[in-house]
């Protein structure tokens, strides 16, 4: 009656935080400071607001699917800014769709690239451990099995996709990759990022680079997916990059972004938006326009971020094998175990965070990356971070 590979998805991070706190109180004379999901909180500019009430009457027409002409145009030029791309190198019509939020395209994706034949090995899709769970959902509901590749310390906190054995890299239709991570925080390098586009090419899966928190960085900006391409000299076969808003310009709740890519594998993801995608409705499209075209509040944004990782050198130390992450906005904190530590600071310290093992997957040997980590998003004001850091520190 149903796709019963639903009933696989049991284990939400989210909900399993709920479960685990369920029936423990925090102090009652403690305010809670929630630091598990990760919500930025910073202001939005404030042309956010007036673009979208000027654009009173466009909510009366359906918006394109794909984007306005405006908003693909304004994605080309930040592309073309941001990574030193060639004005041919990316083309607005062939190369690039708007899409209501990167967490939709990139679950959508598994409808573009996990071929249903019986008579096949069964698809597998890549991802790292740990990974953001939409990719878990993309391979699951569509009956591809999903390849946790460890995110090590001793690796960069990057899989080692290229380790695999040939005959799991011979039935790998699609392969996820975010940099910078999360939740680890780290960057992929231009070397690493070449030997993947390789690697995908030689056995011809689908590389999707969720590039969604690139913006938020600390002194270098990280090399994208699409440069990468282009320094190559091979074009985009292949390849797809997912960039957003939400992270970049404190919209969460707009739910724009855009996929840029392989012309071939855009044609196909456009087409699956027309018939089952939702649009971004045209006065958020204006927008959306109007943020990829302005970097101040973005620079304001990652000097807040900065002052906040300060703030995390001075309190947190050496502490819980603390590295100052080089982009996103989180924290990845080595803690023994995650879940005993999540509801010591719950119940002791009025403090949320995630733990890493909700992140992650055990692996062939039952051993969890993400089991001795917890997660913590910097996503409020500076003084909240401050408070909350001092409070796991005192109760760890």
């Amino acid at each position: 009656m149903y796709n019963q590979n639903i009933d696989s998805l049991t284990d939400y991070p989210f909900d399993r935080l709920r479960k685990l706190l369920q029936g423990l109180e925090p102090p009652n004379n403690l305010e809670v400071l929630s630091l598990s999901l990760g919500e930025p909180q910073h202001k939005p500019p404030n042309f956010v607001t007036e673009i979208i009430s000027n654009s009173s009457s466009d909510w009366a027409k359906y918006p394109p699917v794909i984007g306005s002409h405006d908003l693909l145009e304004a994605i080309s030029e930040w592309l073309n800014k941001r990574y030193a791309l060639s004005s041919q190198f990316i083309d607005v019509d062939s190369n690039i769709v708007a899409v209501n939020g990167t967490k939709e395209a990139l679950f959508m994706l598994g409808d573009l690239s996990i071929s249903r034949h019986i008579e096949r090995p069964r698809p597998a899709v890549l991802m790292p451990n740990p990974f953001y769970q939409v990719y878990l959902g993309s391979a699951i509901i569509r009956g591809a099995e999903p390849i946790y590749v460890a995110s090590l310390e001793e690796n960069g906190f990057m899989p080692k996709f290229e380790a695999l054995e040939k005959p799991t890299l011979d039935r790998t239709c699609l392969a996820y990759l975010c940099t910078p991570s999360n939740p680890e925080g780290s960057i992929a390098s231009i070397k690493y990022l070449q030997k993947l586009v390789e690697l995908a090419r030689k056995y011809n899966f689908i590389l999707a680079v969720d590039e969604c928190y690139a913006e938020i960085y600390d002194k270098t900006p990280p090399p994208g997916i699409l440069q990468v391409c282009q320094e190559m000299g091979d074009g985009l076969d292949n390849i797809l990059s997912f960039h957003s808003l939400s992270k970049r310009s404190n919209v969460p709740g707009l739910r724009s972004g855009f996929v840029a890519g392989d012309s071939s594998l855009i044609e196909k993801l456009k087409t699956l938006r027309n018939y089952g995608g939702a649009a971004i409705p045209l006065p958020l499209l204006n927008a959306s326009a109007a943020l990829w075209r302005d970097e101040s509040h973005v620079e304001q944004n990652r000097e807040l971020y900065r002052k906040k990782f300060d703030l995390a050198d001075k309190i947190l130390g050496k502490n819980f094998s603390y590295c100052r992450p080089g982009g996103g906005f989180y924290l990845w904190l080595n803690v023994g175990n995650g879940e005993e530590a999540a509801s010591r600071l719950w119940s002791e310290a009025a403090v949320k965070v995630m733990p890493g093992a909700y992140l992650s997957k055990p692996d062939n040997n039952n051993l969890n990356p993400g089991e001795k980590y917890i997660r913590v998003a910097l996503v409020q004001e500076p003084a909240f971070v401050s408070q909350s850091l001092s409070r796991i520190v005192n109760t760890l």
